[in-house]
């Protein structure tokens, strides 16, 4: 067991995260007038299609959890005859339309996780590895 000095808080200024270096690599020859300037972070392709697919899976998941609390809000308050509608025993369209919420808010987190893993996760580790090689 280590009792060397603890890492750095993530709150402090001098932390950095895994993929970033505190050094900078020192060039292999001086740079030329004819070299062409890195790509401004925010004009980098690669990071441009991240912020889209970040972007969509956002707007997805928060479109199907709060759509579908939207939609149960304004069928409760404004088609409370379609919600009375007895379904079986005690239960009415709208007690299982309630009790269906934490599903389908459950259903946008595993959908948003397993979308991220395939698309966002991905893209920004080709950044990171892109970042570290430079």
């Amino acid at each position: 067991m280590s009792h060397g000095n603890p890492p750095p808080s993530p709150h402090h200024l001098d932390y950095l995260l895994p993929w970033q270096s505190s050094e900078q690599a020192p060039p292999d020859r001086p740079p030329s007038p004819t070299d062409a300037p890195a790509p401004a972070p925010g004009r980098h392709g690669d990071l441009r299609r991240l912020r889209t697919a970040y972007r969509l899976l956002r707007r997805i998941a928060t479109f199907t959890a709060l759509g579908y609390f939207v939609a149960f809000l304004l069928l409760s308050g404004f088609a409370k005859e379609l919600m009375d509608v007895p379904l079986f025993g005690g239960l009415n369209l709208g007690m299982a339309l309630g009790l269906l919420q934490l599903p389908v808010t459950v259903l946008a987190i595993v959908v948003y996780e397993r979308t991220a893993r395939r698309t966002v996760d991905p893209l920004a580790a080709r950044i990171r590895r892109a970042g570290a090689a430079r």
